[in-house]
């Protein structure tokens, strides 16, 4: 046989009734219910499909900037 697991939530001070642990059980558990696993898995965009990576700003004026015009940023 396993081992009881540990509780997922434990009581650190006071004595709550069992209509407050109850509700204290239904909010986690709506909060848990609201985060969809499709939230969860979505991942941000590659920074090779990024906008501003090909967003540029115009090349300034003074010596070399003909050669950092070609440079990347």
């Amino acid at each position: 046989m396993s081992s009881p697991a540990e509780p997922l939530v434990r009581v650190v001070k006071g004595e709550p009734t069992d209509e407050e642990v109850a509700a204290l059980t239904a909010v986690l558990a709506a909060k848990a219910a609201a985060v969809s696993p499709a939230d969860a898995s979505r991942a941000r965009p590659s920074t090779w499909a990024a906008y501003w990576r090909t967003v540029r700003t115009p090349p300034r004026p003074g010596p070399g900037a003909w050669r950092a015009s070609a440079l990347p940023r």
